[in-house]
């Protein structure tokens, strides 16, 4: 008796999601059973099998053979490059970023601060009433009818892909792209501002398949482009870095088609700062001069902001030299700074946005070399913490705790403390893994001092936080 086919999950990763449109795709085709197909395309029925169960690295010569079979216009060819294309260079241990000196080991943070952990991959509905509680957050939610919302924040549901794209999606993806931001910003991106980004996400590569006329193609590829960043931004945020890496990279290949540079230098922005978190610092820095091609086009905002991720990962490497230059070539273009020629997703990066950045690079060489000045990091990461509304809460809670680490590492151990405990206010209730990790960070650095009372309490403090 033949066994049931596996239930495929398109969210478990980018391999999941390119074996999952494969079988769709075969069985539209009219392949109900995988031989004759695997024999159409060349492989083995095995190999085509696992593919499928995004078990298996794609070769890279199969997708145009899938793609002539199938009709799909290029799709697989274009999608092997966002999903396989890195996969020798970004394994599965590329999600654990490397420590900073003094840092050791930890357990992955769970607890309050996290709601549980990282977005799940179950296929179980969020609760109802939490559903309710989520969807008042913010009254833009409402604009999104006709969508349904409640299937965007379920893994379960099948979202319906439109024959032909109409100003109707364009609209729904701007709309869930401004109502993710805002979110993602003052929650954080765990619990179901995940699910929201990684269902809408898919449902935005779905959209790609459909048939889109071309007065509408370039203001569509915008909205998918912008709604890649921030559902990536968001999954980012919980270390889910294959599924960030895929929506960057959908948003940098669609902004370059509909030549969007705004869109593109910030997908590249993107790429460059989680390369340098997962420990890759070269790459980031690579991704960063990208974003800089054509910089003529940019806004001097948008300049400043690739600077500052230049200078993030000198930091990384604890080039001095370049590090400062990298911050000064920041500061000469966020100088010339014209808010007006910003598009309207770029507002976020104001004065306190620079500061943070730029303190962010200064930090590494402040802590990672006992020669270098730390009081302009310090400054810096000050006037973020005084500048950011509570619409940046994750922001401003980042800020004020490398603030605290800073201190605590170079300066006043009961003053450190002092800021740590804001720090920890501010943060306390966000489901941010990123912003877990430095506080836990934070715990360790003020553990070095645990003979004096503020210290440890603070340490106390921030590991009951983080307990489950």
């Amino acid at each position: 008796m033949p066994q049931p086919e596996k239930v495929l999950d398109p969210t478990q990763s980018p391999e999941a999601w390119f074996g999952h449109e494969l079988r769709l795709r075969r069985k539209a085709a009219g392949f109900s059973t995988a031989g004759p197909f695997a024999r159409k395309v060349q492989v083995s029925v095995d190999v085509l099998l696992k593919i499928e169960k995004g078990i298996y690295r794609c070769p890279e010569d199969l997708p145009p053979r899938l793609d002539a079979a199938l009709g799909s216009d290029g799709l697989f060819t274009r999608a092997w490059g966002m999903v396989f294309g890195d996969a020798d260079k970004h394994g599965r241990d590329a999600d654990k970023r490397r420590p900073l000196p003094g840092e050791g080991s930890a357990p992955q943070p769970q607890g309050r601060m996290l709601e549980k952990g990282a977005p799940s991959s179950s296929t179980r509905s969020p609760d109802s009433v939490h559903r309710r509680r989520f969807l008042t957050i913010s009254s833009g939610l409402l604009a999104l009818a006709p969508l349904d919302l409640s299937a965007l924040l379920s893994p379960a549901t099948q979202l319906t892909i439109p024959d032909k794209i109409s100003s109707k999606e364009i609209r729904q993806l701007q709309e869930i792209a401004a109502g993710l931001h805002s979110w993602d910003n003052t929650h954080g991106g765990g619990g179901l501002v995940g699910h929201l980004a990684t269902n809408s996400m898919q449902w935005a590569i779905g959209l790609l398949s459909a048939d889109c006329p071309p007065s509408l193609r370039p203001d569509f590829l915008g909205a998918v482009a912008r709604l890649g960043l921030v559902a990536g931004g968001s999954q980012f945020d919980v270390y889910r870095h294959d599924e960030a890496r895929l929506a960057f990279k959908v948003a940098v290949e669609c902004a370059e088609e509909g030549q969007h540079w705004h869109l593109r230098a910030k997908g590249y922005s993107f790429l460059a700062r989680q390369a340098i978190w997962t420990g890759d610092a070269d790459d980031g820095l690579t991704n960063a001069e990208k974003g800089l091609v054509r910089q003529d086009r940019l806004t001097a905002s948008e300049r400043a902001m690739l600077h500052t991720a230049r200078a993030r990962a000198f930091g990384k490497l604890r080039n001095v030299q370049e590090t400062i230059a990298a911050v000064g070539a920041a500061d000469d273009a966020f100088a010339q700074r014209r808010p007006e020629d910003d598009p309207p997703w770029m507002a976020y990066y104001d004065e306190a946005q620079h500061n943070g950045d730029t303190a962010h690079a200064l930090w590494d060489l402040a802590v990672g070399i006992d020669e270098y000045d730390p009081t302009q990091a310090g400054h810096r990461f000050q006037a973020a913490v005084r500048g950011h509304g509570p619409q940046f809460l994750r922001s401003k809670a980042m800020s004020c705790t490398k603030l605290a680490s800073l201190v605590m590492r170079r300066g006043d151990p009961r003053e450190a403390a002092a800021i740590g405990h804001r720090a920890l206010e501010l943060g306390g209730d966000l489901t941010s893994l990123r912003a877990a990790d430095d506080l836990r960070q934070l715990a360790q650095f003020a553990g070095r001092h645990s003979k004096i009372p503020d210290a440890a309490h603070l340490q106390e403090a921030i590991t009951a936080t983080l307990r489950p």
